[in-house]
């Protein structure tokens, strides 16, 4: 296809004339067919949701393939209407647009739904099983046609997928408003979620896939390594100075957890994760980012043990059910040092997690035809998982939740899971032991950017521009944070070497309030002279030290009680709308589970202008300050230190900080 036929196609919307239907491509890795939830009414009106956006002479033709898709695989994603072209981020300059901010969000949409980046691209889902960008391809269609058309003066608004339309707005106002989720709490279980999407009016948008802002497994890589080599550094011996020799078990290859096996090498441990799906670990294999695929428990045993006495950095892949692999460890009593899990258990029942002792073509029919059995086999592998772990650990083994629900739902399957108080879980999250206390208290959270010239050499200068950067700002620091500043340096040098990008040129490193704006003003002023030679999108993860309020993964280190609330979240996304953002988001799920979460975010497009300088210094610091004050409040003594080290040097900032009272006092006077 030539660039003007791809434009053509772009600015078409949904096409006059109905395309040819699509066969099914049985070389993607695709969606498993969801339960049928609904009832004969309301497959009425998912059939009726689906049709308005076709022109009524089109229904007679539409309507028994759409009702055949829902008969299938439990959506409507109107397969016909997939585009022609390849699905990538392709140069800003490509896109017909007549706003750079709104080229630039085509760009990232696009990303999302590359079959190198999607988890499964046909269904328009990004990752986690059920992460989606848009519900159905008529939505996608529509929206690039909405932002090939808007202007600068316009803002166009998005409904869990839909398009709602272009609404009159301004320049500093954001150019897209996303919710995705956003229902009634009352109607937040995960089978609301199954209704509501089968009807095609709601969707779980998960953190970056549904905001446009995934740059692929790098996009948690970097968390994954920082937490990977903390935990580590938590077993070292004394004398100990790396992690070579040292054994991490975990699981999950598809979406985001893909990153866990380059995070073990980048740690320098041999690591080993377990993968049911074939697809999705030959995937990962081929991009480079596991070193060895093994079908074998008999091989595996044996390539670990000559591993970790070798002290080999190596990353193996074992293609099987996680509890297998679990179970053959705790029997063969396998020194393991380090364990986690990254199936999607914020979505069990759907494709997020995998029984034990059943296939992968049974447990997909078994979850659609029979889900009662489906959910009984998860529950009670769930048991056998954590009573295998617990073997483990009891010779020593330190494992973490990896914010995927795993303590969660092992605790509402009956597992042995939880502390000897009844309430807590015995094992923690990783937010709890590492990344709260030591990063995001301290504002340090997945700061990222994307060149959007797609030349590596951009991204190569971007690289250069953030190590000064930061290497400028750890001689003055503080001394609680020049580990942290110390571990990003050393990323973002060798960031080049580790091949992490997969799609759009993009990178992630954890900066604080300071690192964000200092880099962000320099990629700016690089643009301004040519040195970068084209615009560049900030962002960040969701899952950060404002964004999200989720009391089992980024506020689990909150004790005062308020991590069962929502405000920061819905906050920081209002806040942001009006300092700068070019787009701005705000979910229900996404990590832990729908109903489980809050979580919200940005893009912003700096292109070398006053208007983008001006951009940064109102946004990020908004962005990251308002979740360290909130931090604060809940008297996290490192939070504390960083909001009034941020007040020293933004006088207009005055935040409320809390006052201790004396435990033996409040005792005392309860009694």
């Amino acid at each position: 296809m030539t660039l003007s036929e791809f434009q053509e196609s772009i600015t078409a919307g949904i096409p006059e004339t109905l395309p040819t239907p699509k066969p099914y491509d049985t070389t993607i890795n695709h969606a498993p067919k969801r339960k049928d939830i609904l009832t004969p009414e309301q497959k009425e009106l998912a059939l009726a949701n689906a049709l308005r956006y076709f022109d009524p002479k089109h229904h007679e033709t539409l309507a028994p393939e759409f009702a055949e898709e829902l008969r299938k695989y439990g959506r409507i994603y109107m397969y016909r209407f997939r585009p022609e072209y390849e699905m990538y981020a392709r140069p800003i300059d490509h896109y017909p647009a007549r706003s750079r901010q709104a080229a630039a969000i085509m760009l990232m949409i696009q990303n999302n739904l590359d079959k190198a980046v999607a988890q499964h691209p046909h269904e328009l889902i990004t990752y986690g099983g059920n992460g989606a960008v848009f519900q159905n391809w008529a939505q996608y269609r529509l929206t690039m046609k909405y932002l090939s058309q808007m202007t600068d003066n316009q803002t166009l608004v998005m409904y869990s997928g839909h398009p709602l339309g272009l609404f009159p707005s301004h320049p500093d106002a954001p150019r897209v408003v996303v919710t995705n989720g956003m229902v009634i709490p009352n109607y937040s279980k995960p089978d609301d979620w199954e209704r509501l999407n089968a009807m095609g009016v709601s969707q779980y948008g998960q953190m970056t896939a549904g905001s446009y802002m995934y740059i692929g497994p790098q996009g948690i890589v970097h968390g994954t390594t920082i937490t990977v080599m903390n935990a580590a550094r938590k077993r070292y011996k004394e004398g100990q100075t790396d992690a070579r020799g040292m054994l991490f078990i975990s699981s999950g290859l598809g979406g985001m957890s893909g990153a866990q096996p380059k995070a073990g090498n980048i740690s320098q441990v041999v690591s080993v994760v377990a993968e049911i799906n074939p697809k999705a670990a030959e995937k990962r294999h081929a991009q480079g980012w596991v070193d060895e695929l093994l079908y074998s428990l008999d091989e595996l045993v044996a390539r670990v043990k000559g591993a970790v006495a070798a002290k080999e950095v190596v990353s193996l892949a074992y293609v099987g059910n996680v509890v297998d692999l679990w179970e053959r460890l705790a029997e063969e009593n396998i020194a393991v040092d380090l364990g986690s899990d990254q199936t999607s258990l914020h979505n069990p029942w759907a494709g997020g997690y995998y029984p034990v002792g059943y296939s992968y073509e049974e447990s997909n029919r078994m979850m659609a035809e029979e889900p009662e059995r489906f959910r009984a086999a998860v529950q009670e592998s769930l048991r056998r998982q954590v009573a295998a772990i617990n073997k483990l650990t009891a010779r020593g083994m330190y494992f973490f939740d990896y914010g995927n629900a795993f303590l969660l739902e092992s605790s509402r399957a009956g597992a042995d899971i939880m502390a000897e108080d009844g309430i807590t879980f015995r094992y923690p999250s990783y937010v709890q032991d590492i990344m709260g206390p030591m990063f995001f208290d301290y504002g340090f959270g997945p700061f990222r950017w994307v060149c959007t010239s797609g030349k590596p050499e951009d991204l190569e200068a971007t690289d250069h521009i953030a190590a000064d950067v930061l290497r400028e700002i750890a001689k003055s620091a503080p001394k609680d944070i020049v580990g942290q500043l110390e571990d990003n340096i050393h990323w973002i040098v060798e960031a080049g070497k580790n091949r992490l990008v997969v799609g759009s040129q993009a990178r992630i490193l954890y900066a604080d309030c300071q690192g964000r704006m200092k880099i962000a003003e320099a990629f700016n002023r690089a643009i301004a002279s040519g040195e970068i030679s084209a615009p560049i999108v900030l962002g960040r993860d969701h899952h950060d030290v404002s964004g999200t309020d989720s009391p089992y993964r980024e506020t689990s280190n909150i004790y005062d009680g308020s991590n069962l609330t929502a405000d920061m979240a819905v906050h920081n996304v209002i806040g942001d709308s009006f300092r700068g953002a070019t787009w701005v988001s705000i979910h229900n799920g996404g990590g832990v589970g729908w109903g489980e979460v809050i979580n919200g975010g940005f893009g912003m497009v700096i292109d070398g202008s006053d208007d983008s300088a001006r951009h940064i210094r109102e946004m990020l610091l908004w962005d990251v300050n308002n979740g360290i004050a909130r931090r604060s409040w809940a008297r996290n003594k490192g939070a504390i230190d960083a909001i009034r080290r941020q007040m020293e040097v933004t006088p207009e900032l005055q935040v409320t900080l809390p006052n201790f009272a004396d435990e033996n006092l409040i005792k005392k006077s309860l009694q």
